[in-house]
């Protein structure tokens, strides 16, 4: 059940003094007349009345406009970033929640607090913001935040029963034709609401938006030398958001979400899909008392700021896991992206137990933490409950154990859907560690509803789930952190079959999809190629970009479950590339964004421990840029560096390994080639 906050929040009615203005400190607030004197001039639409919240540190200021409706606006150190955008939610039975609002309570709370993480980017999150809840005649009242790095708001309700939701009217309007960065959505003909939510985030003018077309969230508005990155976060028994362009505003932009799915048909890749042929006329039927999904607006001054950024982990509700310390991080040697081609050994390879035998003792080589069995290991993609005759999966279990390497299986969504209690109760008695769940492919309520019941299905069995063919995440890795990575993203696996530019993509994803949290974009290829000789191919992939690029995904993409998508032959014929890439943590203690352009560059450095990770990355066009190792503490630092070779440029593969001393005083200049990268671990000299 939602977690209910309505009652709390609503159910105090208090009236406020002529002109009252309260201060605390650095907020602000402003009601200009009695609560009684407010409904009337509400309802009759001739005052105006305005809720001011302003950030800790006063440079982000959100306007709420109570009127015959309910707007807001944002400005950022008088930069105008939103402008006026309309907030209503509008029920089956007629009543729309904004619409004569009758603004009845408003209470201010601020809070400075840290949260401790361990599944992360950092182990401390501040959570640093200013709150105003505004409650409204009819039990309805809508929470506002702001922090200094964006503002957010989200509805709230204390009704018994059920509310059947007809639409929520979500608006991000801006002042000029800005330049977004817009993932649309990739739809089977005929099949609107159906994506794996893997997109380009290619930049184009807002009106240039297509009208037929969807875009997901994250997304990201150029507003002027400032960036507005779009959210929703906590998104829990309702529907997810898709973004279109504004009817009635001419650089606006409109949520648009899939209605409530009443019939489904199986069908599509293995039958492992379910199509919905029947909705509703509403988008969600839920609790009358509960708190609704975060709308969020990041605010960042440059494209750098979005590389480090927490308001999906601190809008998402906290973890329902009392004890998480069974969750294990690591890395995962995985057999789909390599097609199981592995040399130079006596039995055939394939989907058999030998071969998973072979990627478990690579794995304990190496001292990664899982292997998958992708898809081919059931008797049936519809049917878990059963092996096929190649698979001895207790031998395989029991292999692992022995040698410290935990065993994760693929299962499409499905069958989970259908029999998840045999299926989690079955596979954790064997010791399977988790479940890469696929091919859910939308985020309408019935959709979004599964995956928050396999999570918790999955922790009562102290059970993993990485979600593919799924939407980006939206705060369940914070709320379910056994839900450990996500994908939703254009990943390494599109090298198969795609020629289109994917290192532009490669350097436009940490600034975009990345806000959203995790992703599993399943790097790690050695087969490298320079934009002129790479070429698709099924069984033996190749990469875009050089070897560089692909060891810096291991520092610059965040994953707790981190994967090595290519072959273990592939891999022990570049043990040097390997044991770099092995030796980077998949969680950190700090994160320190260096620099960056949206799908052109970028560069980051994260610390787990004592030790720091550095990664950049570019696109096609090659990059000079200067780090500045300001951000080490005092001290020398043994850099292993590893960068682009003086070839790199005709042979992706070319790389130079060198060991170097670093102290904070350190600028250093680093070249990277075409699709190239950089990347460097640096240890204390004690």
């Amino acid at each position: 059940m939602v977690h209910a906050q309505g009652r709390n929040i609503i159910k105090q009615r208090v009236g406020m003094k002529i002109l009252k203005r309260v201060r605390s400190g650095f907020l602000l607030f402003t009601v200009s007349l009695l609560t009684l004197q407010i409904s009337e001039a509400a309802t009759a639409g001739m005052v105006d009345n305005e809720v001011v919240l302003r950030s800790p540190d006063g440079l982000l200021v959100a306007t709420v406009t109570i009127g015959a409706d309910i707007r807001w606006t944002i400005t950022h150190d008088g930069d105008l970033i939103l402008d006026e955008s309309s907030i209503a939610m509008h029920l089956d039975d007629g009543t729309t929640f904004g619409a004569n609002p009758v603004l009845t309570d408003v209470s201010e709370r601020s809070a400075d607090e840290v949260i401790h993480t361990r599944l992360y980017k950092k182990s401390e999150v501040p959570d640093r913001f200013n709150e105003l809840a505004l409650s409204f005649e009819g039990d309805f009242g809508l929470i506002f935040r702001a922090y200094d790095d964006g503002a957010a708001y989200r509805f709230v309700t204390s009704h018994d029963g059920e509310l059947t939701i007809r639409w929520e009217d979500v608006a991000f309007n801006f002042a000029e034709n800005h330049v977004g960065h817009i993932p649309y959505l990739e739809t089977p003909e005929g099949v609107r609401y159906s994506s794996s939510f893997e997109s380009f985030y290619n930049p184009f003018p807002l009106t240039e938006f297509d009208p037929e077309r969807l875009s997901h969230l994250p997304l990201v508005i150029e507003v002027g030398d400032k960036r507005a990155a779009l959210l929703e976060v906590d998104v829990e028994d309702y529907p997810g958001m898709f973004i279109v362009p504004s009817r009635t505003h001419e650089y606006g932009l409109s949520a648009h979400f899939a209605r409530h799915s009443l019939e489904e048909l199986q069908s599509g890749y293995n039958n492992l899909q379910l199509f919905s042929t029947k909705r509703a006329n509403y988008i969600a039927r839920t609790d009358g008392d509960r708190v609704f999904p975060w709308r969020a607006v990041v605010v960042a001054n440059e494209d750098a700021e979005l590389l480090d950024n927490d308001m999906v982990f601190r809008l998402a509700s906290p973890s329902r896991i009392d004890d998480d310390s069974w969750i294990r991080e690591g890395q995962l040697a995985w057999d789909w992206w390599n097609d199981w081609n592995i040399s130079g050994v006596d039995f055939e390879a394939g989907i058999n137990t030998e071969t998973y035998k072979h990627y478990i003792d690579f794995a304990a080589e190496n001292g990664i933490a899982y292997i998958l069995l992708d898809e081919g290991w059931s008797i049936e993609s519809n049917n878990l409950m059963e092996t096929i005759p190649e698979i001895d999966l207790e031998a395989i279990i029991a292999h692992g154990k022995a040698n410290n390497v935990d065993v994760l299986l693929w299962a499409g969504w499905v069958p989970v859907h259908r029999d998840m209690e045999e299926i989690f109760a079955l596979y954790a008695g064997m010791g399977v560690r988790g479940f890469k769940i696929d091919f859910m492919d939308r985020n309408d309520q019935f959709v979004i509803n599964f995956h928050y019941r396999a999570a918790r299905k999955a922790a009562k069995y102290e059970m993993l789930v990485n979600y593919h063919g799924t939407y980006p995440p939206t705060g369940l890795q914070r709320t379910w952190p056994n839900a450990i990575t996500y994908e939703g993203v254009r990943g390494l696996e599109y090298h198969k079959w795609e020629d289109e530019d994917l290192t532009s993509n490669n350097v436009a994803i940490p600034f975009t999809r990345m806000l959203a949290g995790p992703m599993d974009y399943t790097p790690g290829g050695m087969r490298n190629a320079n934009r002129h000789n790479f070429r698709p191919v099924h069984s033996m992939p190749m990469t875009q970009g050089t070897r560089c690029h692909q060891l810096a995904m291991y520092v610059m993409y965040e994953s707790p479950l981190a994967m090595l998508a290519d072959n273990p032959s592939a891999y022990r014929a570049e043990q040097e590339s390997v044991d770099f890439i092995t030796s980077i943590p998949t969680v950190f203690d700090e994160t320190v964004p260096l620099a960056g352009k949206i799908g052109e560059y970028a560069a980051i450095a994260r610390r787990n421990g004592d030790n720091w990770y550095v990664g950049a990355m570019t696109n096609w066009d090659g990059k000079e840029l200067t780090l500045d190792f300001s951000f080490l503490p005092e001290g020398e630092y043994e850099a292993v560096i590893f960068r682009d070779g003086v070839n790199a440029n005709r042979d992706a593969r070319d790389y130079v390994r060198e060991v170097k001393l670093v102290t904070n005083t350190d600028r250093i200049s680093v070249s990277m080639a075409s699709g190239g990268g950089w990347v460097a671990r640096l240890v204390p000299i004690r």
